[in-house]
C-alpha cells in the first residue's frame, strides 16, 4: 500500500542535480519494437546520467524488459536510436542465470575474459566484488548450492566485477521474501554509490522502485504515461499513476488489455 501524502520517508534524496549530470549514459530517442502484429513500444524516450538510477515500471507485458533487451544489443530496434556512454555494463538477471557446472568464482571470471588482466589481477578483482556483496567465503562453492538471496548477490557481482558504468536490473526482487529484498536494495545502492554508474531497474515491486529509484518512467500499453520522482508518484492524480501506486481495480489499466 502506498504511503500517505505527508511521508516521505524512505524515498531518496540524493539525486544528481541537472548542472552536474554532463552528458547522458544512457539516451534512447523514439524507441519502436514489435513482434509480429504487436507492437511492443510505441515512440519511447528517455535519459539517464551518472549516479542516477531509473526505476521502469508498470503492467506485465507494457515493454519493459524489452527496453533492457533493446539496450544490450539482444533485441534490434524497429526505428529509433539507443546510445550508451560507454560499452562496460552489467546485466543482473530476474533468475540470476548463473551457470550451475561453474563455481562462483568461475562464474565472475566470465565478464573478465576479455580484459587484460593477469590472472594474479583477475583472483583479486574476483575476491575483492565478492567481498563487497558478502559472499567472500563462498568463492568454491556451486549455484546449486547456494539460496536463492545469494544467488541473487552472485548475479550482482558477476554484473560488476567489470566495473560497469552502466547496471541495467530486471526484476532484481521477484521471488525473495521481504527482508530478503530490503537487503538487495540496500545492495543496488551501494554498488551505485561506489560505481556512480547510470542504472535502470525494472521492476513490479512498490519497496524497490521507491526505495532505489531517483526517478520513475509508467509505462502502458507500450508508452510512457508518467514521469517523476517516487514520492510524487505515491501523491499523483495521474489516472495511470494513481492506479499503480495504490494497487487498485479502478483505473485505466485493464488486465485485458496489457
Amino acid at each position: 500500500m502506498a504511503q500517505n501524502n505527508n511521508e516521505t520517508e524512505g524515498f531518496r534524496d540524493d539525486q544528481p542535480q541537472s548542472k552536474e549530470r554532463g552528458k547522458a549514459m544512457i539516451s534512447v530517442r523514439d524507441l519502436y519494437k514489435s513482434f509480429g502484429n504487436q507492437q511492443v513500444l510505441k515512440g519511447i524516450s528517455f535519459d539517464v546520467y551518472a549516479g542516477e538510477t531509473l526505476g521502469i515500471i508498470g503492467p506485465s507485458g507494457c515493454g519493459k524488459s524489452t527496453i533492457l533487451k533493446l539496450l544490450c544489443g539482444l533485441l534490434i530496434p524497429d526505428s529509433g536510436s539507443v546510445t550508451l556512454g560507454s560499452d562496460r555494463y552489467g546485466l543482473v538477471f530476474q533468475g540470476s542465470a548463473l551457470l550451475n557446472s561453474l563455481s562462483v568464482a568461475e562464474n565472475l571470471r566470465l565478464p573478465l575474459r576479455l580484459s587484460k588482466m593477469s590472472k594474479e589481477d583477475e583472483n583479486a578483482k574476483i575476491a575483492q566484488t565478492l567481498k563487497l556483496v558478502g559472499l567472500e567465503d563462498f568463492r568454491n562453492a556451486f549455484p546449486g548450492n547456494l539460496s536463492g538471496g545469494q544467488q541473487k548477490r552472485t548475479s550482482f557481482a558477476r554484473a560488476i566485477v567489470n566495473d560497469p558504468q552502466i547496471i541495467l536490473y530486471d526484476e532484481p526482487t521477484t521471488g525473495l521474501d521481504p527482508v530478503m529484498s530490503t537487503v538487495i536494495e540496500d545492495y543496488m545502492i551501494t554498488l551505485e554509490t561506489q560505481l556512480h554508474a547510470a542504472s535502470i531497474v525494472v521492476t513490479h515491486q512498490y519497496s524497490t522502485w521507491t526505495k532505489t529509484a531517483h526517478r520513475i518512467i509508467l509505462m502502458h500499453a507500450g508508452k510512457i504515461v508518467w514521469e517523476g520522482r517516487p514520492e510524487e508518484a505515491v501523491i499523483s492524480e495521474n489516472p495511470f499513476m494513481k492506479q499503480f501506486a495504490h494497487a487498485t481495480r479502478e483505473g485505466p489499466m485493464l488486465a485485458g488489455t496489457v
